[in-house]
């Protein structure tokens, strides 16, 4: 039985100005999802994923053909309640859709609204907090909540709702590994025990490996679909839709384009281990290389952070700690990466540096300046802050006023005001046409875009991202890092990241601090922190998917090194092993 159909379905969102065009963002779909399946939906920022998922529950009506759910007519008000008790959409910014003021309130305002009887509004709360690992925070604010722990309340929401289908856009972009894995796990769970309908909206590949089907959209067509296997061996055809596959999928192909004679495409590290075990012979193990880089504790201080206590409403019953006696240096022009689970303390560090949060206790200097009202000016000149949800620091009528708002405060010339705007538009591929438009009207990723080049149109001296790529596709974070990259050595910029991404952070980071209820953990080079594979695992956190399957090999017997943490650094690794073997039995010829 079909739970979705689409049927030469068309959408257009109508321009905020009359002598501006509609933009078509759904061309012609004519698809359907069936009843019990589990179905990824990939595709670049602006491609009509988020518009297909809003037509599924009737939050936007098709300018062209139709939608049923169940089989019942998404444009038909009488069919609406029903089409949304049956279809729960958890949204990508979960406060989009948090109502009440606790944790047990929200979860239960779906339940109540269903007319159930106490008892099982009680049984379903309870169960969903549990499934989402909220169960401690039930009585607490939701906005009182870090950005993951919010989504966490926003999925255990719809779960409440018991739906027959369940649409999850991005849902899990602002979760830390751990709860990433959980949800993941629940919603597999869901549809292999219950049965339950599951579309996963996702731009993190590593997701899709386990779904029915994956869709591929873009432009607002969908231009592939497949197995998950399917799909990922059409490397090249991904990479021109703006998306990527797996690191451990990547590695496999650039080594059989290198005529390592490796047979398959491989979605996980077991197959990518089984994969490669084939070519190569066990011998002494090399254990770790010697990790030479600079710990970056011998250059210059630029912030300077003492024994920083931070506590939300104290005195009073929602008293929190968020962070305990943090003492660190960071050191100019290194980019650090800040990790650790959600609520660990991670957003309410880096707010102390441009004097948005005042320390309960200890201190905060940056370069040479002691955080306070004298100093805040002074501040937020030298320290750029972009937000968890950057989206909401837009605020003018088009896209280009949004941009230049900050630099036009700073008397620079109009050509050099120009030159930034295009200089940030290109990197982070925003097309000029957008200068005009709303920023309301764009995309979730292409909002997230603009308010990123807001702030790097100030050039400030530190910059500091609070998961700068949640929401944007592969190729777009790829593009944003290697502007950061860039921004780093030309300009000598500091960097501060804070990321659930480990393979962003493995790959662009200097040092990177670890923070565990609010307290400082570990502050180390990449390789060193990743090292300590057991402790990230207890703090919910993990390792680069490519060190995991190097780890794995080295405990196999396999004379690999076992602190690779990236794509480039493992296709150099074995292409050292196995260079110089014969053709037939799968060697690589330098």
């Amino acid at each position: 039985m079909k739970m979705i159909e689409f049927k030469d379905v068309c959408f257009e969102y109508r321009s905020q100005s009359a002598d501006q065009p509609a933009t078509r963002a759904i061309n012609g779909i004519t698809e359907y999802i069936g009843e019990g399946e589990f179905v990824v939906v990939l595709g670049r920022n602006g491609s009509g994923k988020s518009t297909m998922a809003r037509l599924m529950n009737a939050l936007l009506l098709p300018t062209r053909g139709t939608v049923w759910v169940e089989g019942m007519d998404t444009s038909k008000d009488e069919m609406v309640w029903e089409i949304r008790k049956t279809l729960g959409m958890v949204f990508q910014n979960p406060d989009n859709q948090i109502v009440a003021t606790t944790v047990e309130e929200d979860l239960a305002f779906g339940p109540e609204n269903l007319g159930l009887v106490p008892a099982e509004i009680r049984r379903r709360i309870d169960e969903a907090a549990r499934y989402v690992g909220m169960e401690g925070h039930m009585r607490h604010s939701p906005h009182m909540l870090s950005g993951g722990q919010k989504q966490r309340v926003a999925i255990a929401g719809i779960l409440a709702m018991e739906p027959k289908c369940i649409v999850l856009d991005e849902s899990t972009s602002m979760l830390d590994p751990k709860g990433r894995k959980e949800v993941l796990n629940l919603v597999r769970t869901l549809n292999r025990d219950r049965k339950i309908t599951i579309i996963l909206i996702t731009h993190h590949m590593e997701e899709a490996v386990d779904a029915d089907r994956v869709m591929v959209m873009d432009n607002g067509r969908i231009v592939m679909k497949g197995t998950p296997r399917e799909i990922f061996t059409r490397t090249e055809e991904l990479k021109k839709a703006g998306l990527s596959v797996p690191r451990v999928t990547q590695l496999i192909h650039r080594l059989k384009s290198k005529g390592l004679a490796l047979s398959g495409t491989a979605l996980t590290v077991d197959e990518a281990e089984e994969s490669l075990k084939g070519v190569l012979c066990k011998g002494e193990k090399r254990g770790t290389l010697d990790d030479t880089s600079e710990s970056g504790e011998n250059g210059e201080v630029i912030v300077r952070i003492r024994d920083l206590t931070h506590i939300y409403m104290p005195g009073t019953t929602f008293e929190k700690k968020a962070l305990d006696n943090v003492s660190m240096d960071i050191m100019r022009g290194e980019i650090l990466g800040i990790i650790g689970h959600t609520g660990s303390g991670k957003s309410t560090l880096v707010q102390h540096l441009n004097g948005l949060l005042k320390p309960t206790s200890g201190s905060v200097e940056v370069d040479g300046l002691e955080c306070g009202k004298k100093t805040l000016k002074e501040l937020r000149q030298k320290v750029g802050l972009i937000f968890q949800y950057p989206e909401h620091q837009l605020f003018e009528e088009t896209v280009y006023k949004d941009i230049i708002f900050g630099p036009a405060r700073l008397g620079l010339s109009e050509e050099e005001i120009q030159e930034r705007v295009s200089r940030v538009l290109r990197i982070l591929g925003l097309s000029g046409e957008l200068l005009e438009k709303s920023p309301f009207e764009l995309s979730g990723g292409q909002k997230r875009r603009v308010a990123i080049a807001g702030v790097l149109a100030m050039e400030p001296e530190i910059l500091v991202l609070d998961e700068p790529t949640a929401g944007l596709d592969p190729q777009g974070s790829e593009e944003v890092f290697s502007f950061l990259t860039r921004l780093n050595k030309i300009n000598g910029t500091t960097i501060l990241i804070i990321s659930h991404n480990m393979d962003q952070i493995a790959a662009y980071c200097s040092r990177v601090a670890v923070l565990n209820k609010g307290r400082l953990e570990m502050l180390d080079t990449p390789k060193r922190v990743f090292s300590r594979e057991e402790r990230l695992g207890e703090l919910g956190l993990d390792i680069p998917e490519i060190t995991r399957l190097f780890r794995n090999l080295a405990r196999s017997g396999y004379p690999v090194s076992g602190d690779i943490l990236t794509v480039p650094e493992a296709v150099r690794e074995i292409a050292g092993l196995t260079a110089g073997q014969e053709p037939g039995k799968g060697g690589m010829f330098p």
